[in-house]
């Protein structure tokens, strides 16, 4: 499988580029590479469903900001799979519908007035806080929403029962109507029916001539191991419904992980603040440290410095898209006790003592500098 570009360099436009901005670039090139105009030619058609899959992320903030963080793993799965232009009008059925530019190319229906095409259901959003644990190793979550579902009492035409739905008169029912502009033929939504293609005379009492009405959903959803903060999990047609037989939209599932009281996280790998004592920091120490799995042996060497960093193989977090785990790193820091016993600060008196008469190699590169920088002081004052 190819590797698939850049999506900035697919639109040309620059990674600080505007909405606006990126509107144009790819009303562009839906025009030069629009099926109608270059039929029989499918690299025209790749590189439409390309532009178009770029567009979708990045007109979209969210999507555009996971995948300047991220690159293209970072919105997997977010765009909708085009597999032929069908799936793109379907997909940006208001875009093509008079919404930026309409479908420029007039009539794809082979009817007078154009198909009319079922709109997909809105997605939804719903919240999921995670523990660090439950983040690391994956957990089955309860969540509860509201969404829109097709109307029971009108089984989801919107028309009061012992009523039908009337086709509209000014579109004829296909929902689109073609208006000229210039060279090209514009089609647009109906004004009449705003693209429904049928009007209600005796609306339902229950969903008001919607054919929808609210619902609580109560799902299970699954949430793998190594989810991060801010991650999404798709729960697939489980949004709500469409307002004119279309696909149901999907419900995405955003992540927030409670900070730890002991670790911080950094993509996968873990890092941990660990105090030692500085007898533990001089002559070495075999340290019991916590993990997400359990306490692990930790081997400090001797003439350990404050800030040294130990790594724990594997003992980080999963990558949630395949691959190994990340590392624990365990940063260590001398702490000096604030109270000393009577016995403790006679030994620490005799052990400065002792470092007077053997300066360590740093306080003794340190000393001589100092003493460079005074005599150096002196010369220029007698200057």
């Amino acid at each position: 499988m190819a590797e698939k570009r850049d999506y900035y360099e697919v639109l040309s436009v620059s990674r600080s580029a505007a909405k606006g901005e990126i509107d144009r670039a790819y009303r562009k090139l839906a025009i030069k590479f629009h099926p109608d105009s270059n039929r029989n030619d499918e690299d025209a058609v790749e590189k439409f469903k390309e532009a178009s899959e770029a567009y979708e992320i990045l007109c979209d903030p969210e999507k555009r900001e996971r995948y300047d963080r991220y690159g293209h793993a970072g919105v997997e799965g977010a765009a909708h799979q085009f597999n032929n232009a069908e799936d793109i009008f379907e997909a940006f059925g208001d875009l093509f519908g008079g919404g930026m530019f309409g479908d420029l190319f007039g009539n794809r229906g082979g009817g007078g007035g154009g198909r009319r095409r079922t709109r997909r259901g809105a997605d939804i959003r719903c919240n999921v806080t995670l523990t660090l644990e439950e983040a690391a190793r994956g957990v089955s979550k309860d969540i509860t929403f509201r969404r829109k579902v097709r109307c029971t009492t009108c089984d989801g035409n919107g028309a009061a029962p012992g009523s039908q739905p009337e086709m509209c008169t000014t579109c004829g029912g296909h929902g689109q109507v073609i208006q000229s502009a210039g060279i090209l033929r514009v089609q647009t939504a109906c004004p009449n029916c705003h693209g429904a293609g049928q009007q209600i005379s005796q609306k339902c009492s229950d969903c008001r001539g919607t054919g929808l009405q609210q619902e609580k959903a109560e799902l299970t959803v699954e949430i793998p191991a190594g989810v991060d903060d801010g991650m999404r999990v798709r729960l697939q047609n489980e949004g709500e419904a469409s307002p004119d037989g279309g696909p149901q939209g999907d419900c995405y599932c955003f992540i927030s992980v409670l900070p730890h009281e002991l670790f911080k996280r950094d993509g996968n790998h873990l890092i941990l603040q660990l105090p030692i004592s500085y007898t533990q920091a001089a002559l070495g120490a075999d340290i019991e440290v916590p993990t997400l799995e359990g306490p692990n042996s930790l081997q400090v060497q001797a003439g350990t410095q404050s800030g040294d960093v130990f790594t724990l193989k594997g003992k980080g977090i999963m990558d949630p898209r395949g691959g190994r785990a990340g590392d624990l790193l365990v940063q260590v820091f001398i702490e000096v006790p604030k109270k000393l016993s009577g016995d403790q600060e006679k030994l620490l008196r005799e052990l400065a003592d002792l470092e007077r008469e053997s300066v360590l190699p740093h306080r003794n590169s340190f000393l001589e500098k100092l003493k460079t920088f005074f005599e150096h002081d002196d010369k220029a004052q007698e200057v």
